[in-house]
């Protein structure tokens, strides 16, 4: 057993405001808490990674290239493996969510950017 204690959990700040959490996980998955404030975004990106993101509070939009989904609290959607997407919190208010990535991966997928 691994427990992480969120308290005590790795994080780190992409942006102001926008900040992730790693939770416990392996290589095989791994789930990371994260909040935004409103009107940030993320950018337009892909990984490798399966990605299943489920809302706790307040409202994002999911874009893709093709579509767009507007998920509210314990709304959720599923980004494929190197599935273009960005998240945006559209809403008034902090949005707080779980993504959950498979295979697992680091916060290097954030940090070794350089576009």
């Amino acid at each position: 057993m691994k427990p992480v204690h969120f308290e005590g959990a790795k994080t780190y700040e992409p942006d102001e405001g926008w900040r992730r959490v790693s939770l416990a996980g392996s290589e095989q998955f791994t789930f990371e808490w994260f909040e935004k404030p409103p009107g940030h975004s993320s950018p337009m990106h892909e990984h490798e990674n399966e990605q299943v993101c489920v809302v706790l509070e307040g409202e994002l939009t999911v874009y893709t290239e093709a579509d767009e989904v507007h998920l509210k609290e314990l709304g959720s959607v599923l980004l494929e493996a190197w599935e273009s997407h960005r998240v945006e919190n559209t809403g008034d208010e902090r949005a707080v969510a779980i993504d959950v990535f498979a295979p697992g991966r680091g916060f290097d997928f954030w940090t070794d950017r350089t576009d």
